[in-house]
């Protein structure tokens, strides 16, 4: 039994765990991951991640998370001209649901509806039978996120909760997309309606630093933010009869995906 089945799977690890997941510990661990000393921490992180460094914008890192958030090379994530391409907003395993009036989503025995995820009922309602996008974030992935499409932001909603890991051993545990702080924007977007591009924070994660709180104009393929330590999970929803998304992925579970690939078409 490794760690994460420990705090999850058993009662003495429940306890454990409880403090473990409060904002408290989140803050403090993104400060320590922020400070000079946790420099020493990347090279053995990259390695054993298999994180290609030479990919990366790394002339001012100064801590950990400097590192955890780099920027990626011009020309690495190249975002298709076509305006009428859905494109992925991160890198990530991506999985796509049809969203129904009651269960939207079940990822590994977690279930929710996609009133409990905006806590919003009259906002999910306006996607019922449209697509909901998930894209879990590992911590060898491109921790930066772009817009999927242009249009106009409304001011973002934040959602305080507290932080469990979105591996699958926690997955299988508690609700935690539910649970977990997260963050969106409704956007009116000019290619695919009204959607909602939202940002899950996972275990450590102290902090989801979106560069526009506000509302704006966005433009398609601008970076929207970034998260700090830890796994994570973008979710996009797409309403009925705005987007015909790819069958490789209506089919399959968790694919492989990298920011800016074309996953689908306006519809």
């Amino acid at each position: 039994m490794n760690g994460l089945e420990f705090l999850y799977k058993t009662a003495a690890g429940r306890i454990i765990l409880r403090p473990l997941v409060s904002r408290p510990v989140s803050v403090l661990s993104g400060k320590l991951m922020d400070s000079k000393a946790s420099k020493v921490l990347i090279r053995s992180f990259a390695k054993k991640n298999d994180i290609r460094v030479e990919d990366y914008e790394l002339d001012n890192i100064n801590c950990f998370n400097d590192f955890f958030c780099r920027k990626i090379k011009d020309g690495l994530r190249p975002v298709s001209d076509d305006p009428l391409h859905l494109i992925s907003p991160c890198d990530g395993l991506l999985s796509v649901y049809k969203i129904s009036s009651d269960t939207v989503l079940n990822v590994k025995q977690s279930e929710f509806t996609v009133s409990g995820l905006l806590k919003d009922e009259a906002l999910a309602r306006e996607f019922y039978g449209g697509y909901a996008l998930v894209f879990r974030l590992c911590v060898n992935h491109y921790h930066r996120y772009i817009y999927f499409d242009s249009g106009r932001q409304q001011e973002n909603v934040k959602i305080r909760g507290i932080y469990h890991t979105v591996r699958p051993v926690a997955l299988e545990q508690y609700p935690v997309f539910i649970q977990n702080t997260r963050e969106y924007a409704v956007i009116n977007s000019d290619n695919f309606g009204k959607a909602v591009q939202m940002e899950v924070g996972a275990m450590l994660v102290g902090r989801i630093v979106n560069d526009n709180p506000s509302s704006c104009d966005v433009t398609r393929g601008e970076e929207k933010g970034h998260f700090e330590y830890g796994g994570s999970t973008i979710i996009l929803l797409i309403q009925k009869d705005k987007a015909n998304i790819d069958d490789r992925f209506i089919n399959s579970s968790e694919v492989p995906v990298v920011m800016g690939q074309t996953i689908g078409l306006s519809a």
